[in-house]
C-alpha cells in the first residue's frame, strides 16, 4: 500500500506502474497528481514502482518532485475498521495491533533463520568443493613434477650427460 504526490507542472502528464521482478503489472494508473495505490502478494519479492513523466519536447529539463510513502505487511491493516466491526474498545484494538505485529516479527525471524540455513549450506558446499579442487590440483602438480623428473633423467641418460 502506498501514497504518492507529484508536483504539478503545466503540460506534463505522469503515470505510475508497479511491477514484480518477473515483470507482472500489479498496479498502474495514468494521469496522476495525488492518490493511493495498493496490491497484495503472497510471495516475498522485490517490487518496482515507476513514475513515468511525459512532457512536450520544449518543456524538458524542468525539475519534478515526487513524494512516495509505502507500507507493507501489518502496517497496511486498518484497525479502526476492525474495532468498529467487532465492537472492540480502543485498548483491545491496540492489543490486536500489537498481536499482529508480534506475529509478523516471528514470521520475519523464521524467514531469516531459513535464509541463514540456506546460506550456511551453500557456504559448506562451496568450502568442500574448494577443498576437493585444491587436493586434485596438488595431486596433478605432484604427478606432473614426478613425470618431468623421470622424463628429464631419461633424456639426459640418452644424451649421455649423466650416468
Amino acid at each position: 500500500m502506498g501514497e504518492y504526490e507529484v508536483s504539478d507542472v503545466p503540460g506534463q502528464v505522469i503515470d505510475y506502474i508497479a511491477r514484480d521482478t518477473k515483470g507482472h503489472i500489479l498496479s498502474q494508473k495514468e494521469h496522476i497528481t495525488k492518490g493511493k495505490f495498493s496490491f497484495m502478494s503472497e510471495v516475498y519479492d522485490a517490487y518496482e514502482i515507476c513514475f513515468i513523466s511525459k512532457v512536450p519536447p520544449h518543456q524538458r529539463g524542468i525539475s519534478q518532485e515526487v513524494s512516495l510513502v509505502t507500507k507493507k505487511g501489518v502496517e497496511t491493516k486498518s484497525y479502526e475498521g476492525i474495532g468498529e466491526a467487532s465492537k472492540l474498545k480502543p485498548l483491545e484494538v491496540d492489543l490486536k495491533r500489537l498481536e499482529d505485529l508480534s506475529d509478523s516479527i516471528v514470521r520475519d525471524f523464521a524467514l531469516m533463520r531459513k535464509r541463514e540455513e540456506e546460506m550456511r549450506d551453500t557456504n559448506e558446499k562451496t568450502n568442500s568443493r574448494v577443498l576437493f579442487f585444491s587436493i586434485f590440483s596438488m595431486c596433478c602438480l605432484l604427478g606432473l613434477a614426478t613425470w618431468q623428473v623421470l622424463y628429464l633423467r631419461r633424456y639426459f641418460k640418452a644424451k649421455k650427460l649423466i650416468e
